[in-house]
């Protein structure tokens, strides 16, 4: 009882603090792969706290086309070690492949979610509150449009009500149920 006495609160203090610097790196990595407005001033704010560790690893790992290789590679690194923390302190143990596979799991799961908060969030302010703009909207206009463009062309207007919101969300959680159970399956096996 001593040790989850103490382990727990570390573990979601730390938990808390990974999560969200994660998350600020994602948001970077999806921004600026969807070519966001970075004059934004949450961007700016994503940009600085994230751009100290990127700059280093930009020196050595160069980037793939759109793709920033160096967040791909520094979100892992910090997923993985939240990860190993956690999993240290409370005493499961593992192996090196189901550290990765968890971590790369939990971050498709983190991406699909943003995405799906995205859009979810963006159909409801332009039932609520159509036409406005703030930083926020901006963001997620920048972040929801390339998958919603490609579903109007599938599913155009219809009666003027916009349905490639809803066709996003069920692909998104078509994808999550699809991708996420076969590598939870790997890591038990690979555990």
């Amino acid at each position: 009882m001593g040790s989850t006495y103490v382990s727990d609160p570390i573990i979601f203090l730390m938990d808390t603090v990974f999560s969200f610097y994660i998350l600020a790196v994602v948001l970077r990595f999806l921004l600026q792969w969807v070519g966001g407005d970075f004059y934004n001033p949450i961007s700016q704010f994503l940009v600085k706290i994230t751009h100290p560790p990127l700059r280093v690893l930009r020196r050595y790992i160069p980037a793939v086309g759109k793709i920033d290789t160096s967040s791909i590679v520094f979100v892992i690194a910090l997923q993985m070690f939240s990860d190993l923390i956690t999993l240290t302190l409370k005493g499961i143990p593992f192996s090196f492949a189901a550290l990765i596979l968890l971590s790369i799991s939990q971050l498709i799961s983190l991406v699909i979610n943003v995405f799906v908060f995205a859009v979810f969030v963006r159909a409801l302010l332009s039932w609520i509150n159509p036409g406005s703009f703030n930083a926020a909207s901006n963001l997620l206009y920048s972040i929801t449009e390339p998958l919603l463009v490609s579903c109007r062309r599938v599913i155009p207007d219809i009666g003027g009500i916009d349905l490639s919101p809803l066709l996003v969300l069920v692909g998104l959680q078509l994808a999550k149920m699809l991708i996420i159970p076969p590598l939870q399956e790997l890591i038990t096996l690979v555990g």
